[in-house]
């Protein structure tokens, strides 16, 4: 069985790849996943270390896809540099939700629930917000604008990460049940 750094790295290597297959392109199908991979790096691998990694991922791979597979930089400005907190405002929710979690209980399930909305709400407001009235696109913004613009790009951005992230913890607990369901799963190597 892996040491506890090597899961680590392990699921490290897992979001990081999950980050570049549906960022790097910004296809629709599958979606971004960036957003779950910065809640689920706080709430499965806790080192703020993963969280520097998935950033300077997240921002190298918006440079490769505008700099040299033209990609649309529209939404590249100013407003950019918030991702930074929207990003910790994600991982912070996954390290919120991990202290609560317990497996077996429903509460803490609902705590796991209403973290991802809680701080995917958050960075959905950080970046839309910044863009909206740092990005330089909108040349008449006001507030209707803004709640109008929000309105129609919330149910999107939360239901994305909200996806990505029951599937995850659901194809995580199954594994646990699976591997804690055979024959022997429980007797160390010293017994064989």
């Amino acid at each position: 069985m892996p040491s506890l750094p090597s899961k680590r790295v392990t699921g490290l290597l897992i979001l990081a790849a999950a980050m570049l297959v549906t960022r790097l392109f910004h296809l629709n199908y599958p979606p971004d996943a960036s957003w779950a991979v910065f809640f689920l790096s706080g709430f499965y691998l806790y080192r703020f270390r993963a969280f520097a990694l998935l950033l300077v991922e997240a921002v190298m791979i918006d440079y490769v896809a505008t700099a040299h597979l033209g990609i649309s930089s529209y939404c590249l400005s100013v407003a950019y540099l918030f991702v930074l907190p929207a990003y910790a405002a994600l991982w912070f929710g996954g390290r919120w939700a991990a202290r609560q979690w317990n497996a077996v209980a429903w509460r803490p399930i609902a705590w796991l629930a209403l973290s991802v909305v809680v701080s995917a709400t958050l960075c959905f407001a950080l970046t839309n917000g910044s863009f909206y009235w740092l990005g330089g696109r909108h040349a008449d913004a006001n507030m209707s604008g803004w709640a109008a613009n929000f309105a129609h790009w919330y149910p999107h951005f939360l239901a994305v990460p909200c996806v990505y992230v029951s599937l995850t913890v659901l194809v995580r607990l199954v594994g646990a049940r699976l591997v804690s369901a055979r024959p022997g799963a429980g007797r160390h190597l010293s017994q064989h």
